[in-house]
């Protein structure tokens, strides 16, 4: 790599194995989560950890294995067919949070992956918080 072009995010925080940790972290909490497990209806979560790896890693500048194998993201599209409210929301970022937290990253690499997560987990909400009794799943404010 020359002196001018500068390390992708992928690089910067160690290649595949930093996604792979991340994400296969997460998908424990998820798998042990009664209110977000729902989301994901296969019995099997591995084909969502390994789209959610390639996805993040084509994202961040590594390898582009996630539009070889599924064309164009289309995150939105792909996700319509979930219910995703405010809580599913917390949730899915209280168990990114955790796994990220894991990975102990330098503050500006954290803050720019956490900074970009928070975007996409917001984009991907697709119903209201107009659920009466919902379950607060721990990131309301006291």
């Amino acid at each position: 790599m020359s002196e001018t072009s500068a390390a992708s995010l992928y690089e910067e925080i160690g290649g595949e194995p930093a996604f792979r940790r991340l994400v296969h972290r997460f998908y424990a909490e998820v798998a042990a989560d009664p209110e977000l497990r729902p989301v994901y209806p296969s019995r099997d979560l591995s084909s969502a950890e390994e789209h959610l790896r390639l996805f993040l890693i084509q994202y961040w500048g590594g390898p582009a294995t996630y539009n070889d194998l599924r064309g164009h993201p289309r995150l939105r599209m792909r996700h319509a067919r979930f219910t995703i409210g405010p809580a599913e929301r917390d949730a899915w970022l209280r168990h990114m949070r955790t796994a990220l937290d894991e990975l102990d990253l330098d503050p500006g690499n954290d803050a720019k992956l956490w900074d970009y997560l928070v975007m996409a987990a917001h984009s991907l909400v697709n119903q209201s918080g107009d659920r009466p009794g919902g379950p607060d799943l721990g990131l309301t404010p006291a």
